[in-house]
């Protein structure tokens, strides 16, 4: 009997061994913080309610990774989005449809240049061929930009328009390599000086009307957005774009700016990109074509002409012809009734707007002469980047102007006066202003003199361009460094230009006498030689 004890109590223990053998191997092939499977466990106890808990937690799937922060440049660009840009677009969006429209293509060329920033952060520089499938986006913009300045032709729309297009190619800075001689926010500066010109005009025009206040806004407002432009390169692009040396290819960067959706600044997100990789340019959609017109139809038939018989015949009745007609009583008569003159002498026909004869216009008001108008104290101030230069009448010293680089000048009803522009600028306009000298060192673009009699200027560096309208009487002096300038003339008479020589300038009129002729079907204009 103690035999059979000791033999039971010997399989038990042996049965105890194999037990904790299985529970080692079963907890190390479960994976940590896993549950082990039913009828398994890992001790004496069966697992609680917490370990069970955790074992079903541990199941969910982990938490994605953190989304990766936009760059510096980005976050800046979005910042200027958010503030310059968004001011403008709203103020657009007070003036109409046309400059609305033309205002979301500006906002989708600044998108593009977003998109190509972002894109040269993460990628290595690409060839120029899949550079140019970048700048697609930009280009199709600026082109989209353009086409509401050529399809609306509308007179007070024209400098509006023209401002804007020409405007937003400053933001093909973003083309410039790190070694080339000019620097971005050069590049931008020098080019907005065009777009200013036809800015300033609309100031003018609307500076003095409170009811067209908005458009004043307007123009700041674009000003001041490509000025944020023009620090945003300074600051984060003075050489150029900058490719990332250790990045991405860039067509998978693209791909990648592309997924991650649209950000929360005022620019809009990238258009979506193809299968093929790189997004073909799109720009805005163009409208819908137009229905097509109707198919031509057979036109009305004329009416009759009246019969003439029938208004002699009324003739012939001789007085019977006015028994028709009302007879006017003696209180309706002006000259029987002082009071009737005191009221409006022809009283307004409840009819008038079915009659025939249509109602004659109002002659047009006469300009006072110059003599009669008031005159206006001097001015010489800046106003943003704009000098002003007005009313002076023989004045006892010379008007000297400090101007820089992107400056523009607007000299207006000047008379006897000479004006001295120290440094280089960006363009100038003259109008109404009698017996003025200009005196200028270099110029960007171009001189604009509209209706100066006896006008007289100097270039002592480079100018471009010189534009005459309606001028009578003006001499030009170039410098050795301007001999490449252009002068165009436009109803003007008595023009001398005077090129330099070793010792002094040769005087050279400017034709006016032209003869046009027809040859072979086409009229043939020329320049009249004298002879003698």
């Amino acid at each position: 009997m103690a035999n059979n004890m000791n033999s039971f109590t010997t399989l038990i223990k042996r049965l105890e061994a194999a037990t904790s053998r299985l529970e080692d191997i079963a907890s190390s092939a479960i994976p940590n913080g896993e549950a082990a499977p039913a009828g398994v466990s890992n001790g004496a106890q069966s697992p609680g309610p917490a370990a069970k808990l955790a074992g079903s937690t541990s199941t969910t799937p982990a938490p994605k990774p953190p989304v990766e922060s936009a760059p510096p440049a980005i976050e800046a660009f979005d910042a200027m989005a958010d503030t310059e840009l968004k001011t403008w677009l709203e103020l657009s969006s007070m003036l109409g449809e046309v400059i609305e429209g033309q205002s979301k293509a500006v906002q989708q060329a600044f998108a593009a240049q977003r998109q190509y920033i972002y894109i040269a952060s993460k990628a290595k520089k690409p060839d120029d061929r899949t550079i140019m499938e970048l700048l697609k986006d930009l280009q199709a913009s600026m082109e989209k930009t353009d086409e509401f300045k050529q399809q609306n032709r509308e007179a007070a729309l024209k400098d509006p328009l023209t401002m804007v297009a020409d405007g937003v190619g400053c933001l093909g800075w973003i083309t410039i390599s790190s070694g080339s001689s000019m620097k971005p926010h050069d590049h931008v500066k020098e080019l907005f000086g065009g777009a200013q010109m036809y800015g300033n005009k609309v100031l003018k025009e609307y500076k003095d009307k409170p009811e067209n206040k908005i458009f004043v806004e307007w123009v700041r407002a674009y000003y001041k957005l490509f000025d944020a432009q023009t620090e945003y390169a300074k600051k984060h692009h003075p050489g150029g774009v900058a490719w990332n040396a250790t990045g991405i290819d860039a067509k998978e960067a693209a791909k990648q700016i592309s997924s991650t959706g649209s950000s929360s600044s005022a620019v809009p997100p990238p258009p979506p990109m193809p299968a093929g990789g790189i997004s073909q340019a799109s720009g805005i959609p163009p409208p819908p074509p137009g229905m097509p017109p109707p198919p031509g139809s057979a036109p009305a038939p004329k009416k009759a002409a009246p019969d003439m018989n029938a208004v002699f015949d009324d003739l012939n009745r001789g007085s019977d012809v006015t028994k028709g007609l009302k007879k006017v009583d003696p209180n309706q008569m002006t000259h029987k009734n002082p009071s009737l003159r005191a009221t409006a002498p022809v009283p307004t026909r409840s009819d008038s707007n079915g009659s025939l004869r249509g109602k004659s216009p109002a002659p047009g008001k006469k300009p006072k002469p110059e003599s009669m108008r008031t005159k206006k104290p001097p001015r010489k101030e800046l106003d943003g980047n704009r000098w002003i230069v007005e009313n002076f009448e023989s004045p006892t010293g010379m008007v000297e102007i400090d101007a820089e680089l992107n400056h523009t000048i607007l000299i207006s009803r000047c008379k006897n006066t000479t004006v001295r522009i120290n440094g280089k600028t960006n363009a100038m306009s003259i109008d109404n202003s009698s017996r003025t000298s200009i005196i200028v060192d270099s110029l960007v673009s171009s001189v604009d003199v509209i209706k100066c009699p006896n006008f007289a200027i100097q270039v002592l560096g480079t100018l471009p361009t010189i534009l005459l309208d309606q001028v009578d009487g003006a001499i030009v002096y170039l410098s050795k460094e301007s001999l490449n300038t252009e002068v165009f003339t436009s109803k003007c008479s008595s023009i001398n230009i005077n090129v330099p020589t070793e010792d002094d300038f040769v005087e050279n009129p400017v034709p006016e006498q032209m003869r046009s002729y027809v040859k072979d079907g086409k009229v043939v204009s020329e320049i009249v030689e004298h002879a003698g």
